[in-house]
């Protein structure tokens, strides 16, 4: 019904022990969890830097094409050339995606920047970052016009979709 003290401390030292191994493999599995966080983050971080050579031939291609649309339907000598590169102008800053590019990279580096701080409870914020990572994500892919662009776009969605699933995990 009752231990002795000797019994007692046994029962201690091996919880002591579970404890401990506890502790030991929660630090392994996040030191695996981090590692493969930041590897799906500087994948993303790649993947949008390949989009930049596409942007030119992305914008030459819609001037291409808006000028054979509008040549086709009004012929050539009805077009007003300074009215027509003011709406290419217009339209071409409506599906710029520099913007969309700078506040990915930096979500980017927000969310390493914030793996690497030295806290336990960091998946709420982890989670908003890969959320705001999301938004830019899906403006640059709708902005996009460009098949090569959404093809990069499409891999981005893939590894956030991935690092959304280890954050909901950790939280």
């Amino acid at each position: 019904d009752r231990i002795d003290e000797k019994e007692w401390k046994f029962v201690l030292k091996i919880i002591d022990e579970a404890l401990n191994k506890f502790r030991q493999f929660r630090l392994t599995e996040g030191e695996v969890l981090e590692n493969d966080l930041k590897a799906r983050t500087n994948s993303i971080m790649e993947l949008l830097a390949k989009v930049d050579p596409f942007e030119t031939e992305r914008i030459e291609k819609i001037r291409k094409r808006m000028r054979q649309n509008l040549d086709d339907f009004f012929g050539k000598e009805n077009v007003d050339e300074n009215r027509f590169e003011q709406e290419v102008i217009f339209y071409i800053e409506k599906i710029d995606i520099t913007e969309e590019k700078v506040r990915l990279a930096q979500h980017c580096k927000y969310f390493l920047e914030e793996l690497e701080k030295n806290t336990t409870a960091k998946g709420r914020k982890l989670s908003f970052i890969s959320q705001e990572m999301g938004r830019e994500i899906n403006t640059l892919g709708a902005k996009a016009y460009s098949s090569d662009i959404q093809r990069y776009v499409v891999s981005m969605k893939d590894e956030l979709e991935k690092i959304k699933e280890q954050v909901a995990n950790a939280v």
